[in-house]
């Protein structure tokens, strides 16, 4: 599977699955643009894994709260690069609290990063694909959009937008030759771990109750990530593949 001369973008794609996500299309060819908006330390280290593997990285600084900043993002890659072929919408942040908890101020926040980012960004990366004859559009998600989880209440609400939006952009992107889907993640064991509440509890909880008796790797979801974009999946549009080793089956 070679993705040689392709320009991919992967927001949040410094640490993590957003990481793990980069390093594969690199090792496939693409050249990566490693979206990040605080820890350039990360962002440089991932860049520099990216080149090491004989392909083009460069670092977009962005605040994606902010349609101003997605917008110069995007502006960016087309002045450094000529266009677009892929988009991994992989950024997200949010609060983890009980529905009666969030306040009016944790529900923008969710909702602007996690959902009203990928709009924006999805028509941006529309614009610079079409020039290049269609490209391929994958937004990283996870099972708590329709399954309940503790202290998941607004992250839950907001993947759920982004899958919603995932199915209406897969068709209306579709006669420009751009591909559009979500891939949902079961519990992936990350740094953003460290600030929930409980967290080996659920941990453990979550790992006896995985058919498959482990947790997700987040090089998991970028092989299945890699496969959506590639040529093999054209067919495949506004679906949200599950990659949880089976535990959305039994919650």
């Amino acid at each position: 599977m070679s993705f040689e001369g392709r320009v991919a973008l992967v927001t949040g794609g410094s640490r993590g699955i957003g990481r793990a996500i980069a390093l594969k299309l690199a090792e496939a060819g693409a050249n990566v643009l490693v979206n990040f908006y605080v820890n350039r330390e990360a962002a440089e280290k991932t860049a520099a894994e990216i080149e090491a593997k004989g392909v083009r990285s460069h670092l977009l600084q962005a605040d994606l709260r902010d349609p101003q900043q997605i917008k110069q993002m995007f502006e960016e890659v087309q002045r450094i690069f000529g266009g677009l072929d892929i988009l991994i919408n992989n950024a997200a942040s949010g609060v983890f609290r009980p529905a009666q908890e969030i306040t009016a101020k944790h529900w923008d926040w969710m909702m602007n990063i996690n959902a009203r980012a990928f709009l924006l960004a999805a028509q941006e990366a529309a614009g610079l694909m079409r020039g290049r004859g269609g490209g391929k559009i994958v937004s990283i998600s996870s099972i708590g959009s329709s399954r309940v989880f503790p202290f998941y209440a607004g992250l839950g609400a907001s993947k759920a937008a982004l899958e919603a939006l995932t199915r209406y952009l897969a068709v209306e992107l579709a006669p420009f030759g751009i591909a559009v889907n979500a891939v949902s993640g079961g519990l992936v064991e990350t740094e953003t771990w460290s600030h929930f509440p409980e967290r080996d509890a659920i941990l453990a909880a979550v790992r006896e109750r995985t058919p498959a008796g482990r947790i997700l790797k987040p090089e998991e979801i970028a092989h299945v990530v890699l496969f959506l974009c590639s040529p093999q999946a054209d067919m495949i549009r506004g679906q949200v593949i599950v990659v949880d080793g089976g535990l959305s089956l039994l919650v």
